[in-house]
């Protein structure tokens, strides 16, 4: 039996749990949460909190965190790949994903996403409910695409960065690590790191720093080989 434990029973739990549900690669799931008054979540168990995630390695093959803050889910997803769980992608199958496209382990994608030809995306990643990278796109480790978004071709968003709801990126940008791109922003020349960037066109609102150095390390993918035609990996 194939059985997945999710990080996070949250909304975004709640979303990423009905999309692994519809890929009908799991036959059990069940969540872990620090809310100690959840015992259930779409009718499946909370069999305890995240800290607990030790004590359930023997139950539950694979694991996935579902939360939404971008250090955080990187530095979850480490410890659990160190723990020895498998670290699944999620792919929603009304999604539309290129076979010329890669995705690595932990990130999920939801109903009506597009990922189109040689479009990169890297661990732990987000890609919310239709939103639509374009070819030759890169998405680097951690990065947060919320619904609505459009990223045009060619665009590089570095690490930890979260583009907001209805956001449009024109091709040929490349987003800086740990950015925040307001809802409803267009971006049409590149963004530095460490900004939160607002308006049509964006402009630079306010500096970021990050609140921890924690996970910094988890976020630069100087280990990756990519290559530019591989069939993307589906883990189930």
């Amino acid at each position: 039996m194939s059985k997945l434990l999710i990080l996070g029973a949250g909304g975004h739990g709640r979303v990423v749990a009905d999309a692994a549900l519809s890929t009908g690669n799991w036959d059990e799931i069940a969540f872990l949460d620090n809310n100690n008054e959840l015992n259930d979540v779409l009718g499946k168990a909370v069999v305890g909190g995240f800290e607990s995630y030790m004590d359930h390695r023997e139950d539950y093959s694979a694991a996935i965190v579902a939360i939404g803050n971008n250090v955080t889910r990187m530095i979850w997803l480490d410890r659990l790949e160190r723990a020895g769980y498998e670290i699944p992608s999620i792919i929603h199958p009304s999604s539309t994903i290129s076979r010329f496209s890669q995705i690595e382990r932990g990130s999920v994608i939801m109903a009506g996403v597009v990922v189109n030809a040689s479009a990169r995306v890297g661990k732990g990643c987000i890609l919310n409910t239709s939103s639509s990278i374009d070819h030759d796109c890169i998405l680097e480790n951690g990065v947060h695409i919320s619904p609505g978004v459009n990223v045009c071709g060619t665009v590089h968003v570095k690490s930890c960065s979260w583009l907001g709801v209805g956001s449009k990126v024109l091709n040929n940008v490349t987003i800086g690590f740990n950015v925040i791109v307001a809802a409803g922003t267009i971006v049409i020349k590149d963004i530095p790191d460490n900004v939160m960037v607002a308006g049509m066109p964006a402009k630079i609102k306010k500096n970021l720093e990050m609140k921890s150095d924690v996970g910094k390390d988890f976020f630069i993918p100087a280990s990756y080989e990519w290559e530019r035609n591989e069939v993307r990996t589906r883990s189930v």
